[in-house]
């Protein structure tokens, strides 16, 4: 199974407890949409695969490639702060007080902007957020040290 979407989607599924995704169709999608703003808008400009690209085929060096993560990934994450922000259905976490599929998006994400040293100083949703869900084991637990892969 590939693409974090479709496995989270699968889990959502397989295993509805706790649910990740509201009950109502109109919430399900502003959650969807927080998730594929993260996973679609800014993850992909981002990934490894086109940092080595830049490189190989521009002559980027590492400074010039950790400006690119660094921009990209602040405008995407101000984008989301702005839509975190502006919405009544936002709470402890992405949507509502409890985890959501957009809030299992947003964590990595986060994950990666701190070890690039990307400014999030201008995101006060996004911090609060992204504490509330790091206060919980389920998160703290799927962290990338934590793995058994990690190097």
């Amino acid at each position: 199974m590939t693409q974090s979407l479709a496995i989270i989607e699968y889990l959502e599924e397989t295993h509805p407890q706790p649910p990740l995704l509201p009950a109502s169709a109109e919430n399900r999608a502003r959650v969807r949409a927080l998730a594929q703003t993260i996973a679609c808008d800014i993850h992909p400009v981002n990934n490894l695969r086109i940092l080595q690209y830049l490189g190989r085929e521009f002559g980027a060096t590492q400074e010039q490639k950790d400006a690119w993560y660094r921009h990209w990934v602040e405008a995407g994450l101000l984008a989301v702060e702005q839509l975190l922000a502006a919405h009544p259905g936002t709470g402890v976490f992405c949507h509502g007080d409890a985890p959501t599929l957009a809030d299992c998006c947003l964590v990595p994400q986060i994950f990666n902007a701190r070890r690039f040293d990307c400014p999030l100083e201008a995101m006060p949703t996004i911090r609060r957020i992204v504490a509330a869900c790091e206060a919980l084991p389920a998160f703290r637990n799927a962290a990338p040290a934590l793995q058994p892969d990690a190097e």
